[in-house]
């Protein structure tokens, strides 16, 4: 029992990296599930019908996986920064730097939460984690005085635009930590505390 358990569960895995490939190189709309089961090597689509009851669950089932091996690669830098400024900055350039390490799986989420209305909490949710941290931040002195809702909006458009583009062509890893470091900068400068004291 426990032999087969593995092996269906491992299927399935299979099945989900192969649709994840699939989704990041033709896109959504071209993923039928004849092309997933050539990836996979399975010799008829009925493999991907025994395991998932439709496409629908098959995407929520990649949506998942995404989100486990992004939050795996980023989590923990965010983690062992100290503070709202450096977590703030450690956002950003692991998100980046993510491209470089996962560039199939950006891919294919991009594609999903586009063009195939699924839904990702980890996508879905940024919005108001920037807002909450921004406000926490401002609480505690970090940042400066500005609207929370608007900066996180604004950061969110603005960091999904520069991971959209290097996902579409991945620059050499050297110049993704470049641009994650810059856009980190920015951000950084643009929620400093106003300075105070100094010479108009």
């Amino acid at each position: 029992m426990r032999a087969r358990t593995f092996t269906e569960s491992g299927r399935r895995a299979q099945i989900v990296r192969a649709a994840i490939a699939v989704i990041a190189e033709a896109g959504y709309l071209k993923a039928s599930f004849s092309r997933i089961a050539k990836h996979a090597g399975l010799s008829s689509t009925g493999m991907i019908s025994y395991h998932f009851a439709g496409k629908d669950d098959l995407l929520a089932a990649c949506v998942t996986e995404i989100e486990e091996i992004t939050g795996a690669f980023m989590q923990p830098r965010i983690d062992a920064a100290v503070g709202h400024v450096a977590q703030l900055r450690a956002y950003v350039e692991a998100n980046v730097e993510l491209v470089g390490k996962h560039a199939t799986e950006v891919r294919a989420l991009i594609d999903l939460v586009r063009n195939a209305g699924s839904r990702s909490d980890a996508v879905s949710g940024r919005l108001a984690l920037f807002e909450e941290h921004f406000r926490t931040g401002q609480a505690a002195g970090a940042f400066g005085s500005f609207d929370a809702r608007t900066a996180a909006l604004s950061f969110t458009a603005g960091l999904d635009a520069v991971v959209a583009t290097a996902a579409a062509d991945v620059p050499e890893p050297a110049e993704l930590t470049r641009i994650g470091r810059e856009l980190a900068d920015l951000y950084v400068r643009a929620t400093a505390p106003e300075a105070t004291g100094e010479p108009g």
